[in-house]
């Protein structure tokens, strides 16, 4: 059977599976006697990628069929700055789960710096290695940067984050219609947002310091981006028609 390497990112850890990747997902959201069920994030990794990384022996002798012939489940390599440890490069796709079990694939693809809009707000959950929920005057690859440069107090090695669904509050924090904004506390989100508009030295305001550990799918806006400095991985996501065409059942499950 083959061996298939993810990178968990809530909780954030390496794992070694027999499963492929929607078996993998359906595992970790429906069902052990140690997880709940729960919606899951995970990329996959190049194995051939990361070799050297990893203890190879270790990984050839505990991560084989069981008695029965079934898969291995999971054999955890690390549960300790994994993302960090990770090169791009070895990054494959990304895969979201719902609570029941459906699977949908993202693929990572080139971003254009160039389209970024300008003099806009964004919403940014933080996902790996930390996970608040801030809002930003800066693009994607400009808040990337800023958090993984060392040109602030706050510097991470790497970071994979989401962007947000703002609605008319990207460009009109106090007026514009929060009608289908989901977020449990739009007035606290419109005071940060408008400080952001306000004071243009401020780039960044923390909305939530605690990540409940459930990503609302319907609100992501452009996708998902993971890196330092300015290496950017990118994985877009669809939009709610896209999304119904190319996976019914996980569309249903949001």
């Amino acid at each position: 059977m083959s061996k298939y390497i993810y990178l968990t990112c809530t909780p954030e850890a390496l794992v070694a599976s027999m499963l492929p990747p929607e078996g993998f997902g359906m595992y970790l959201s429906t069902g052990t006697k140690k997880r709940n069920k729960g919606q899951t994030i995970f990329f996959e990794v190049d194995l051939n990628k990361i070799e050297d990384l990893i203890d190879m022996e270790s990984l050839n002798k505990r991560c084989v069929a069981k008695e029965d012939g079934s898969p291995k489940s999971s054999v955890y390599l690390s549960v300790y700055r994994a993302l960090e440890m990770i090169p791009l490069a070895a990054l494959k796709s990304l895969y979201l789960t719902t609570d029941h079990g459906c699977v949908l694939e993202l693929k990572r693809t080139s971003y254009d710096k160039a389209k970024e809009p300008e003099n806009a707000l964004h919403l940014y959950q933080e996902l790996c290695p930390v996970t608040p929920l801030v809002a930003s005057g800066l693009s994607p690859s400009a808040f990337l940067k800023k958090l993984t440069d060392g040109s602030t107090t706050i510097v991470l090695p790497k970071l994979f984050f989401v962007e947000l669904k703002l609605g008319e509050l990207a460009t009109n924090p106090l007026s514009g219609s929060a009608e289908h904004l989901p977020y449990s506390n739009i007035g606290h989100l419109r005071d940060c947002l408008e400080i952001l508009k306000g004071e243009y030295e401020k780039h960044m305001k923390t909305v939530q310091r605690l990540f409940s550990g459930t990503l609302l799918y319907r609100t992501i806006e452009t996708g998902f981006y993971v890196g330092s400095k300015d290496d950017l991985v990118f994985y877009p996501y669809p939009d709610m028609k896209h999304l119904e065409d190319i996976n019914y059942e996980f569309f249903r499950g949001i």
